[in-house]
């Protein structure tokens, strides 16, 4: 059906009904539902929402008017059709509760599976490739050995997984966020707003995760005209952590609302997927991983529609696994195979921690002074046997940047600030 198909024709603007690839009687009850809800609709509402052309919504509602199912109820003279507004006759009032009953999404007419799949697959077969000058840039902001860009931008070139692990507070998410950030910013993708599959409706578009990316009034000079039920969208990222529960990485069912939302890693498509935290989830780590272990190696997934329809999707996103605790008392070598690249997120040492500790100081406009944090080295490091971690500079000078100011005194390092923000960080 899709195969030999560009990326151009698949998302090339509709000229007819058929060229929407779902049933006409999905296009009709989302028509029927958005008049229920808004009572008086115009033809350019119609296509504000359902983001199909104005020509195939006229075609449906000419239709419509010779059923008996909706009527004119204000016309523009000058405008023809394209100006009518339309509402519900009584007949029309029944079957749109019927619409209604049926699934109470109202939103872009959703795009078949098929074309879905095709189009992530062919965004997604060439990896993107990004510079050790663009990893550099990327990790600019953190205090990391001079040649750790080495070990991530493979990683992000090869576009599979990673596995990011360390003892705690040395910078392992922030690193991952610093990923997204990279792939965020390279080429943008394409992606429907909803699917559609077994004849159910799919939303897929999140607007906390796709962050469209503008374009000239759905018109592109290498695309032509485009279907406007596509989104140009920066590469995604999604971010989970303990709260994670195994619901979330399958089709979840509304049944109020009676249409699915797709799972996180379908809404990653085409970016990344941070497991934080990883071995801390609601669900037993052995469980995420028989749910993650055939997606790693085949780049597909399998949901499953209430009606026990399984459908195929493109598992297509850097999948980050980060963890601070012993991987090996977390999986097995057959798990850690499929993760192509791991890093270990390891703690400063003393030069490190300096370096990290006077960025720290520069950005709280602080002034650095050496007697204080050689009195900090001693006392509450090496005398106390306590592991140096990348995020202690940055919390105890906020914390002597608090007491600072709630004696209304200068912003400023000494011995006795130092330890008075220690005792209250540090539990001994």
């Amino acid at each position: 059906m899709t195969t030999g198909m560009s990326l151009k024709q698949l998302i090339a603007e509709p000229r007819s009904m058929e060229d929407l690839h779902v049933p006409q009687n999905m296009v009709i009850d989302l028509i029927f539902r958005l008049l229920y809800n808004e009572g008086n609709v115009a033809l350019a509402r119609f296509t504000e929402v359902l983001k199909i052309p104005k020509a195939i919504i006229d075609e449906i509602l000419m239709w419509m008017q010779k059923e008996h199912m909706v009527e004119v109820s204000k016309a523009t003279v000058e405008l023809g059709r394209l100006g009518n507004v339309y509402s519900l006759t009584g007949a029309g009032s029944e079957r749109a509760r019927a619409a209604i009953e049926r699934s109470q999404y109202v939103g872009p007419v959703p795009v078949a599976i098929p074309y879905y799949s095709r189009g992530i697959e062919m965004q997604t077969r060439t990896r993107q490739k990004v510079s050790p000058e663009q990893v550099k840039q990327a990790i600019s902001h953190l205090a990391l050995p001079a040649d750790f860009h080495r070990q991530i931008g493979p990683a992000v070139n090869y576009g599979t997984s990673l596995f990011l692990y360390g003892p705690p507070g040395n910078g392992k998410t922030t690193i991952a966020q610093a990923i997204a950030k990279l792939i965020a910013g390279t080429d943008p993708i394409w992606a429907p707003y909803a699917i559609t599959a077994g004849g159910q409706v799919i939303q897929l578009h999140d607007r906390l995760v796709h962050k469209a990316v503008p374009q000239a009034q759905g018109r592109t000079a290498e695309l032509g005209r485009i279907d406007q039920r596509w989104s140009l969208i920066e590469r995604p990222a999604v971010t989970v952590g303990g709260e994670l529960k195994m619901d979330a990485l399958d089709l979840r069912f509304d049944p109020v609302a009676k249409f699915y939302e797709a799972p996180l890693q379908m809404k990653a498509n085409g970016g990344m997927f941070l497991i934080d935290d990883f071995g801390r989830q609601q669900v037993s780590t052995t469980d995420l991983l028989n749910r993650w272990i055939v997606p790693l190696e085949s780049m597909i997934d399998f949901l499953r529609l209430l009606s026990g329809q399984t459908i195929v999707v493109p598992f297509r996103q850097l999948t980050v696994f980060s963890t601070n605790l012993d991987p090996r008392q977390l999986v097995d070598d057959a798990f850690l195979r499929r993760i192509h690249m791991k890093v270990n997120v390891q703690a400063p040492d003393e030069k490190l921690f300096y370096q990290i500790f006077v960025s720290m100081t520069k950005q709280l406009n602080m002034p650095f002074d050496k007697d204080t944090f050689v009195h900090l080295l001693q006392k509450w490091y090496i005398q106390s046997g306590r592991k140096l971690q990348a995020v202690h500079p940055r919390d105890l000078l906020r914390i002597v940047t608090t007491l600072c100011e709630y004696d209304s005194s200068p912003i400023r390092m000494t011995p006795e600030l130092m330890d008075e923000a220690c005792r209250s960080y540090f539990v001994n």
